[in-house]
């Protein structure tokens, strides 16, 4: 099969980055793949962070060619053209923010006008999490020009049901994204370096931004403490001020308990955070799904979050974590407190190590392979949806 991949790679950082550049080393493993990336991503006063270029001495790298300016409709032409005459089997777009609408609506809008090419768009997040009505017009728009979809939670698959009524889309785990270094330290080892030996570790890991619910975990540690020598390492970039955090870290008396990381980490720092980390925990607002589950996943960490979004599909409840009402503090302290006293980090590091299978890059690429062997239907079918 011939593809085409349009999406984020090195020098750019995050998790769609990540998951691009490791989606187009495993369909190379079987396929003829060319990848388009970008000259650049986003203006400097849309980007919440200090850079979108990632920092890691050791990226993850992959050979592509950047050729799509999101702000030069040029080169949306451009892209269009090649594909046009590359005459691929199968155009798969990243999707995950209505920034991109402009761009992808345009290319996949003329690869469809003017080929064969089947487009399939993999669907991170059908709607921003902060969602307004012009950005779910946007996405419509987008999207629509779509022969099939993959999405990685049922909160996605609904809405993009609810937004493309006859769409032909399908769920699918998000797999693994293992880019630690190797080999890796031990988890005494990474504690140490850490200067947390003898303690209980809990890590929360990501951007942290509102609808995370970082406060909730804070607000918890007091009662946690209580009963188990634990700590809590917040590691990565703020894109809310981290002075509120702080205030509050202070106010219930937790500088003593809680370190703070704020930056982005780089691929080779992964391992260490992960490794000293004897649960983690994501106490989630909302959420369709977490790139943050499968690293831990990675790392055979178990995951503590909420039942909001799609977290229940990939978290089962006292197998390979633990699942609570969002904003419920209590509840957080309590699954904690059992979790360590109860021992059960060994137990379900065995379950998580049994699961792999179901979060491997395998299984995506074979669901790819047969979306891209279906015929779509007829064009007068497909605009009968709308």
């Amino acid at each position: 099969m011939r593809c085409v991949l349009i999406g984020p790679t090195y020098p750019f950082r995050g998790g769609i980055s990540h998951y691009t550049t490791l989606l187009c080393q495993n369909l190379r493993q079987r396929h003829e793949v060319e990848f388009y990336t970008f000259t650049r991503q986003y203006p400097t006063f849309l980007f919440p962070g200090r850079t979108d270029k990632d920092p890691s001495k050791f990226p993850l790298r992959v050979e592509a060619m950047p050729l799509i300016d999101p702000l030069n409709p040029l080169t949306w032409l451009r892209a269009a053209r090649r594909i046009r005459d590359s005459d691929p089997d199968l155009l798969i777009m990243q999707w995950w923010v209505p920034y991109w609408a402009p761009a992808f609506a345009t290319i996949a809008f003329l690869v469809r006008r003017s080929t064969r090419t089947r487009i399939l768009f993999i669907c991170h997040n059908v709607a921003p999490h902060e969602r307004g009505l012009a950005d779910r017009l946007s996405a419509r728009i987008t999207l629509r020009n779509g022969h099939h979809f993959i999405v990685h939670s049922d909160r996605d698959l609904v809405d993009l049901k609810a937004m493309l009524p006859g769409a032909e889309a399908t769920r699918a785990a998000l797999p693994i994204c293992d880019f630690s270094t190797n080999p890796r330290p031990s988890q005494q080892e990474a504690k140490r370096e850490l200067n947390l030996s003898g303690k209980k570790v809990l890590l929360f890991f990501g951007f942290v931004r509102p609808y995370k619910g970082v406060e909730y975990i804070i607000r918890a540690m007091p009662q946690i403490l209580e009963r188990v020598d634990a700590h809590l390492l917040i590691v990565g970039e703020f894109w809310s001020p981290e002075s509120h955090y702080r205030a509050l870290i202070d106010q219930l008396g937790l500088s003593h308990a809680v370190g703070i990381v704020n930056r982005y980490v780089p691929n080779e720092e992964v391992a260490l955070y992960f490794t000293a980390a004897d649960l983690v925990v994501l106490p989630y607002l909302e959420a369709t799904q977490s790139a943050v589950v499968p690293i831990a996943y990675g790392f055979e960490r178990p995951v503590l979050t909420t039942r909001v979004g799609g977290l229940p599909e990939v978290v089962k409840d006292g197998e390979t974590g633990f699942l609570v009402p969002p904003a419920d503090t209590e509840a957080l302290a309590e699954t904690v407190v059992s979790f360590f006293r109860e021992e059960l980090g060994e137990h379900l590091a065995a379950n998580i190590h049994k699961e792999r299978q179901r979060f491997s890059w395998d299984r995506l690429v074979e669901l790819i392979e047969v979306l891209g062997r279906q015929d779509p239907g007829s064009e007068e079918d497909w605009c009968q949806a709308f």
